[in-house]
């Protein structure tokens, strides 16, 4: 990536060339790379990440947890919502398979999921932000606000986080729709769901709580890996509503070229999809027992 970040540190031209050849011993910049990646290596083997170039001299893994409970906060509901929503859809899709309800719901997935996530925002922010001043217009808080307890300090986060979650949830309604109606309509033709309705069984209980259960194990998979993009998924999204997540935080140091600041967030990527996969397989041993065996 081209850039050098110690020109956003000096960007006077008074400065004399000395202060940057300090900046860069300082960072270490003039040292060749493979030099320079060894010295991340054994830093990282330490539990250290670095300092960040533009937030000198607040160390990397500090600014990051600063930000990921923010962007947790946002990924987590959005993803609960689209989750309890798409389901919902694939299972009548799935069930009235073929119909005019199917079809309205398949068109609505499509067009939810091919939609880019920065023009909702955009939309949102006309709407409900502009036009109708319901919202803010971004932030995660309302500055200046000395906020008297902590139950006050959420609902403002909350209200501040409406916009940027109902972005996300339209989104990731579409893709989990379409994985669950798909799954749906196979475990329908099995012997079991047969068996339940010979017996007499409800519809709704055959429904939701014999197929739909067998159905979920592909939706859980994709929910778990929108969880483990936690810290950059939401890259358009934070920075088109300005909220202070990884995402923004990812976005500030491509601007300013801090190496270290995004190496630590694509570590964090790194970790948070592994322990995203690893949720995933102790939960399918719940919704399907048979993997215990």
């Amino acid at each position: 990536m081209p850039g050098d970040p110690t020109l956003f540190l000096v960007s006077d031209v008074r400065v004399a060339p000395q202060v940057r050849q300090t900046l860069l011993r300082e960072f270490g910049l003039n040292l060749p790379v493979w030099q320079q990646f060894v010295a991340y290596l054994t830093n990282l083997s330490q539990g250290n990440l670095g300092v960040s170039f533009s937030l000198y001299p607040q160390p990397v893994l500090s600014v990051l947890l600063q930000r990921l409970p923010w962007s947790v906060a946002l990924l987590v509901v959005s993803q609960l919502f689209s989750a309890a929503i798409g389901i919902v859809l694939g299972v009548i899709a799935a069930w009235k398979s073929g119909s005019k309800i199917d079809t309205s719901i398949l068109s609505f997935s499509l067009a939810t999921t091919s939609t880019p996530v920065f023009w909702i925002g955009m939309l949102l922010l006309l709407l409900f932000a502009f036009d109708l001043p319901l919202f803010p217009l971004g932030g995660g808080i309302t500055p200046g606000v000395i906020f008297p307890s902590t139950l006050a300090f959420l609902a403002d986060a909350l209200w501040h986080m409406t916009l940027p979650a109902l972005a996300l949830t339209i989104i990731y309604i579409g893709s989990s729709s379409f994985i669950m109606r798909n799954t749906m309509i196979d475990v329908l033709g099995e012997d079991f769901v047969l068996l339940a309705e010979a017996k007499g069984i409800g519809e709704r209980a055959v429904k939701f709580g014999h197929a739909a259960r067998n159905a979920m194990l592909p939706v859980v998979t994709g929910i778990t890996l929108n969880l483990g993009y936690v810290v950059g998924g939401a890259v358009f999204t934070e920075t088109v509503f300005d909220y202070p997540g990884v995402g923004r935080l990812i976005y500030d140091a491509v601007i300013a070229r801090d190496y270290p600041l995004l190496q630590g967030a694509f570590l964090f990527i790194a970790i948070t999809v592994i322990l995203a996969n690893l949720a995933a397989d102790v939960m399918y041993a719940f919704l399907d027992p048979r993997i215990k065996y």
